[in-house]
């Protein structure tokens, strides 16, 4: 979004913990915070971004936080305009919160929904990426854009065919139990395959539980990985998986790794959320599947392995439907007239 944006604006970006620098057209103010913790992170690290926006002296500040929403005010203060880029649901991603106890999370689910909806009158404009959150903050405020996450052209090129292997799949992003991946990896037992495996699990018992499956001698693990080697997995792999559970988060949101996959010529296997079927265009795609059924999981990988043929063209045409509606571009265009229309 910056990088797309630096070349009809001066764009800034405020981030803890990395350098400051001036890259891609982009000037990148760091700062020194403890992020790992929560409650210093809501309070001390939002007043140290509160000082490094303040010093930008910009004219539109773009939040993307919700812990920074508390700073709308000494924002605006300033005579500048300030936007919200809500990127989840979060009344509902707070009620899949595991580390909140049960009894509390509606209560606090409902009592940051009211607080959200009172700072987002304030707010002289909202970016959202689904159709369902939007309408959400519409009822608070009608200057609302809908500006969906797809990837960028230039970061996949046209796949190489030849290179994609008939039996690898990936699955690349958060690796934790409600985004499903024990069971595509203990469905793994079943399939005579590959699995390309990138991200950061979040519970260390749920890692040393997979690695101890019998299942783990057909995953490659990488961790966490950058841009460059997440290309290298996509371009060799067949398909790609996002078999999120079913929780009301997920159910409306749109997965970022399901694009990527598209964009890098890769049939899909997702879950059956009625979502990711219009998104996929039905089984044109892709398979779809009971995120949270092991033997389901494996018969579909199965069938991707059965059939190179068909699953090859799967790829095409998500290829194709990323090139015509998934890509970036055109959300560059739709964002470039909002912020145009907010400096008028």
């Amino acid at each position: 979004m910056a990088k797309t944006m630096a070349s009809e604006f001066e764009v800034h970006v405020v981030v803890p913990n990395t350098q400051t620098r001036l890259q891609d057209g982009v000037h990148i103010h760091s700062f020194e915070a403890n992020t790992t913790q929560r409650r210093i992170r809501m309070r001390q690290t939002v007043d140290l971004v509160l000082r490094e926006a303040l010093r930008v002296n910009a004219a539109i500040y773009q939040l993307h936080d919700p812990e920074l929403l508390r700073l709308v005010k000494p924002l605006q203060a300033t005579g500048a305009k300030v936007i919200f880029d809500a990127h989840e649901d979060v009344p509902k991603q707070i009620m899949d919160k595991y580390w909140i106890p049960w009894l509390f999370r509606k209560l606090i689910s409902l009592v940051y929904a009211l607080y959200e909806k009172r700072i987002s009158r304030r707010l002289d404009g909202i970016i959202s990426v689904t159709p369902s959150i939007c309408a959400r903050f519409e009822k608070a405020n009608p200057k609302v854009v809908l500006i969906q996450n797809f990837p960028l052209p230039d970061e996949f090129p046209a796949p190489d065919w030849s290179l994609k292997k008939a039996n690898h799949f990936c699955y690349i992003g958060g690796l934790y139990a409600s985004r499903g991946i024990k069971e595509v990896v203990l469905a793994m037992k079943e399939v005579d395959g590959h699995l390309h495996l990138a991200g950061s699990f979040d519970d260390p018992i749920l890692q040393a539980e997979l690695e101890a499956s019998s299942a783990w001698k057909k995953v490659t693990f990488y961790g966490q990985v950058g841009r460059t080697q997440i290309q290298e997995i996509v371009q060799k792999s067949t398909v790609g998986i996002v078999t999120l559970h079913p929780t009301p988060s997920y159910k409306e949101a749109y997965p970022i790794k399901m694009f990527e996959y598209m964009a890098a010529g890769c049939a899909v296997l997702a879950s059956d959320f009625p979502l990711y079927k219009s998104l996929l265009q039905e089984e044109t795609c892709g398979r779809f599947v009971d995120p949270e059924d092991v033997q389901e999981i494996a018969q579909s990988l199965n069938d991707f392995i059965s059939n190179p043929t068909q699953t090859l063209a799967m790829g095409q045409a998500a290829r194709k439907r990323f090139e015509t509606k998934y890509s970036w571009q055109q959300e560059a265009l739709k964002l470039r007239q909002f912020y145009l229309d907010l400096h008028a």
